[in-house]
């Protein structure tokens, strides 16, 4: 119900016979700025520790991040009030497909920041979650929309239009109640559950950002990933799983390390997924996953696609002048450009490497190119004990929902973790604690819905966004014209 009060202000605002003005989006603003406020406020500690910025002015990089995540709300609010203004009360109905166009966006433009969706409030609750397996997370978040709209439209009388305000609500609480009771027939049927069966364990190194790229501790790193897969590789596993950036050197590169980890890994006899970076000339630095079999060969790797802003890659450098311990902090990777699946005892997987696992569009592609089981290697130590980690894992269960497959998550510090098809957690792991965890997967095949369709609800819902933007502006060009002289 959180988007009810919006709602509300908004179709009070509309019904005002003065102009609007700039109400409409600051309301939508100010809703935005409180909610990014509590959620993404960890960006500013990640700023300061890593970057090497004051505490100030990483206060006030992580601020803008905010007020740039607020402004989508504020469309939404934008468009709703043209929308309310043009048909009255009842058009509160519209709410869940604005709130979803406009999140489209946010995901979507300049490389798009899709953190903490609306529908991610239901990655713990498995009947709704269901409903990802058909629209993603984006119609989700409609669903979520819902009961909110419905709220609104029960609390703003309009003369003369009960009926169809109390119609529209009793629809809007009815489709996710549906959804709820479809989900929860799905879960129980356990169809998806078919397949042949492997035990993959996750190597958890709990390796502080600190001592990651320290040569002090190289030795100790990787000793560290050898002896708990040797030891975990005596438990009947068919896979081992390392987080990103694992290998505390450039894998291929340093060839002493190389090779002492090539000579380990056949110790274990075991394949293992492994995250390393990988140079491949002067100006050709990638974020990269390989998969290792069990005779220390590479039969597979993939290069980081979505880079992370002003982690991986500063945009706009040359204007963040201000800022330069920060630029000077991080190095510029090179971006992918083909998903590429890893082979494994004749089954196929993909790789999301860290922020990845928050785009749906990576996995949908990957599990159209065949992919069986759905693997994530993460970083997550820049986060420490904030939100984030939480917010990342919670953000990686869907993933498997929307296509229909395991989903295994190895990451440095936690959280690491097995996901059934689901979205059930099978096994998870404690923040900041060294171990290995095994979970059993199934390799499995079938395209969900969503792996069919995509983004199509997304996409409908951006356009009615696109027409209700655009029909203020030709208003207002209209006005003009015939006041002009």
């Amino acid at each position: 119900m959180a988007l009810a009060p919006l709602c509300v202000a908004v179709a009070r605002g509309a019904a005002r016979p003065a102009p609007r003005g700039p109400r409409p989006f600051l309301l939508g603003l100010v809703t935005g700025l409180v909610a990014f406020a509590g959620t993404v406020s960890w960006t500013s500690d990640v700023l300061a520790i890593f970057g090497g910025l004051n505490a100030a002015l990483a206060w006030a990089l992580a601020a803008l991040l905010i007020a740039y995540l607020a402004v989508y709300p504020a469309l939404f609010s934008l468009t709703l009030t043209t929308a309310v203004a043009r048909a009255g009360t009842p058009a509160l109905a519209l709410a869940p497909i604005l709130w979803v166009g406009t999140e489209w966006l946010r995901g979507t433009l300049f490389t798009g920041f899709p953190w903490v969706l609306l529908g991610y409030s239901q990655s713990d609750v498995m009947a709704p979650l269901q409903v990802a397996s058909v629209v993603g997370i984006y119609g989700l978040s409609g669903l979520v929309a819902c009961p909110s709209a419905a709220l609104a439209l029960l609390l703003v009388p309009t003369p003369g239009r009960r009926r169809a305000r109390l119609g529209a609500a009793v629809v809007l609480l009815a489709l996710p109640a549906a959804g709820a009771v479809w989900g929860a027939a799905r879960v129980s049927r356990q169809a998806l559950l078919d397949g042949p069966v492997a035990r993959v364990a996750l190597v958890q190194g709990n390796v502080p950002q600190g001592q990651k790229w320290d040569p002090a501790y190289r030795g100790e790193i990787l000793s560290r990933y050898l002896s708990l897969t040797q030891r975990v590789a005596t438990q009947d596993v068919d896979l081992v799983v390392w987080p990103e950036s694992s290998t505390p050197f450039v894998f291929g590169r340093d060839g002493i390390e190389t090779e002492v980890m090539r000579a380990g890994i056949v110790e274990a006899r075991v394949p293992v997924v492994f995250g390393s970076d990988e140079v491949l000339g002067p100006t050709e630095f990638y974020n990269s996953a390989f998969v290792m079999d069990a005779t220390g060969e590479i039969r597979g790797s993939y290069r980081k696609m979505q880079l992370v802003p002003f982690g991986e890659y500063i945009p706009v450098r040359w204007l963040l002048f201000f800022a330069s311990p920060l630029v000077e902090g991080f190095s510029d990777f090179s971006a992918g450009q083909t998903l590429t699946l890893l082979p494994v005892a004749g089954h196929r997987l993909s790789v999301a490497v860290c922020y990845e696992a928050v785009f749906p569009g990576l996995s949908r592609q990957a599990v159209q190119q065949g992919s069986q089981l759905l693997a994530t290697i993460t970083n997550d130590a820049w986060y420490g004990t904030s939100a984030a980690p939480y917010q990342h894992f919670q953000q990686a269960r869907v993933r498997a929902v929307e296509t229909g497959r395991y989903l295994v998550r190895a990451a440095n510090t936690g959280i690491s973790g097995v996901v059934d098809p689901y979205g059930r957690v099978v096994v998870q792991s404690p923040l900041f604690e060294t171990g290995t965890w095994i979970g059993e997967i199934r390799w499995l095949d079938g395209l969900t819905p969503y792996v069919r369709l995509g983004d199509a609800v997304a996409w409908a819902c951006m356009l009615v966004v696109g027409t209700l933007l655009v029909l203020p502006l030709r208003e207002s060009v209209g006005r003009r014209g015939r006041t002009g002289p």
